[in-house]
């Protein structure tokens, strides 16, 4: 072991000599440059993070929000003209940017006594088939403004077998099939 010792014992020599020796300005130059570049890699990349978590969560509110305003469709309207489900639609679209109704269109769906379908006890079956792929593509023509509304203004609407006390209070804009709409 002595002679070991011997040989580790220059090296750790050269290496205090090297040391003492050693511009430290430069040294502590090169660390903070790279400290500062670690830090800003570090806060790139927290950024971008953010950004894609954002952009997560808003495509799972727009796909929510596309969720409730097709089933609103397929319940209230899905025997209706292609024209009433549109209608349905723009109905629901214009009461969330109503100021005295909420501001999503999973509120304005499921707002109590908002539309009869929500109120039922009873669980409903899952949409389902080819009027559940025409109420999807209803609700997201209507939801991204795809479709020139026709109903302007449109935020009551009944059944024609039905006489609510408040359509008379309302200005009647026009019926679709079995719905009557009013403003």
């Amino acid at each position: 072991m002595p002679a070991r010792q011997g040989k580790v014992a220059p090296m750790l020599w050269k290496l205090r000599i090297f040391w003492y020796r050693l511009d430290k300005a430069a040294l502590a130059f090169v660390a903070f440059f790279g400290l500062v570049i670690g830090a800003l890699a570090f806060a790139t990349g927290i950024v971008f993070m953010q950004r894609e978590a954002e952009q997560l969560r808003k495509r799972e509110f727009h796909a929510r929000s596309l969720d409730c305003l097709a089933r609103n469709v397929y319940y209230e309207a899905r025997g209706e003209p292609v024209a009433g489900q549109y209608a349905v639609a723009e109905v629901t679209m214009n009461r969330r940017a109503h100021r005295r109704y909420p501001n999503t269109v999973c509120e304005v769906v499921y707002q109590k006594s908002a539309f009869s379908w929500t109120d039922f006890s009873l669980v409903l079956e899952e949409p389902r088939g080819d009027e559940w792929d025409r109420a999807r593509r209803i609700a997201e023509a209507v939801y991204y403004g795809k479709r020139l509304p026709t109903l302007k203004g449109a935020i009551f609407y009944h059944a024609t077998y039905v006489q609510p006390d408040w359509s008379h209070e309302r200005q009647r804009i026009g019926r679709i099939g079995r719905h009557v709409f009013y403003r």
